[in-house]
């Protein structure tokens, strides 16, 4: 005869409770969990304290003194409001005018370093992800913009579209002196913009292609093959089936570089001055914000330098929104 396993422990009384490890056991077990609660929490103390410092704070106070009138150093500051928003947008005769031409000139620029960078991107890495041979190598030559100090790679473009630099002597090599601008690519107000445009994209591009391979190295070969069988060619496969899949990774494009071209400045700042030269046909918001802010001498403008920040990270935030509702109707 056997007897059916105990699954219950039996007191003095005769009551049965829960089979379970004793209250000694258990006591332990929490202090431990107690224990390693507060070692992960004093591990990761220091991160969150340099951000609240460096970050909350920050912000919180930029925000602040986007509503008043200061200029950094003395000790007190007046309270206007909404007044610096008013006066960036449309009120002050000085401020609105040239923030107007800084918006359009962001437009231009939010509109076609995208558009230029995957352009350039998508084929670069379809080509990348078809080679054989050097692959890694190629990767690393193609990708040594991004890694390039920002600063050195500004000033060496500078130093290329000078009326005398390689740009213009190898046009005039290739006997296309007519296209030579004898003011320097940046010197032109007709071709200022659109040359830092380039030399943004040319930035950018080296992240766009790396996210564009790794896609391509993810999309299963069966569905190529299928494509391939049904009579598709190599531009029909890649246009209307590996692109398609990839619009994921083409948002994330779009809004990297949105974002660099709305508040990005440092290219405009190195390369066409604190002005936007020539003629302010290169000022940016971003390029006009840091100008409010540390360079109109002891003027109180850096609640409008404040205020403007705020305004750019609005729209950033309005674009993030649109290309997430955009993707979400994809899919």
């Amino acid at each position: 005869m056997t007897t059916a396993p105990r699954s219950a422990a039996s007191d003095p009384a005769g009551r049965t409770s829960p089979a379970g490890p004793p209250a000694r056991v258990r006591t332990r077990r929490r202090r431990r969990v107690r224990t390693e609660a507060v070692s992960g929490y004093l591990f990761v103390a220091p991160a969150v304290i340099l951000f609240a410092v460096m970050g909350a704070y920050t912000v919180g106070y930029g925000f602040v003194l986007s509503f008043v009138q200061w200029n950094g150093f003395t000790p007190d500051w007046d309270w206007v409001g909404f007044d610096n928003y008013a006066d960036l947008l449309w009120r002050s005769p000085v401020y609105a005018p040239e923030v107007h031409e800084a918006a359009i000139n962001t437009l231009w620029v939010m509109i076609f370093v995208p558009l230029l960078t995957i352009a350039v991107s998508f084929p670069l890495a379809v080509l990348l992800n078809q080679a054989k041979r050097m692959q890694g190598i190629l990767n690393s030559v193609y990708f040594m913009p991004y890694v390039t100090t920002g600063i050195a790679v500004y000033f060496a473009w500078r130093y290329i579209l000078q009326p005398d630099g390689a740009i213009n002597l190898l046009l005039g090599g290739l006997g296309l002196g007519s296209l030579e601008q004898p003011q320097g690519w940046l010197g032109n107000p007709d071709t200022a913009l659109g040359t830092l445009i380039v030399v943004i994209s040319w930035g950018g591009v080296p992240v766009a292609m790396l996210l564009y391979l790794t896609g391509l190295q993810s999309i299963d070969k069966s569905v190529l093959e299928a494509a391939q069988l049904d009579g598709a060619g190599w531009w029909r496969t890649q246009f209307s089936v590996v692109w398609p899949m990839l619009m994921p990774l083409t948002a994330v494009n779009v809004l990297l570089n949105l974002r660099e071209s709305l508040q990005g400045f440092q290219t405009f700042l190195v390369m066409a001055g604190q002005n936007g030269a020539p003629g302010g046909h290169t000022n940016v918001l971003g390029l006009m914000a840091y100008r409010l802010a540390f360079l109109e001498d002891l003027a109180p403008t850096l609640g409008l330098a404040s205020a403007l920040g705020w305004i750019l990270f609005a729209v950033a935030i309005l674009l993030a929104v649109i290309n997430l509702r955009a993707m979400r109707s994809r899919t």
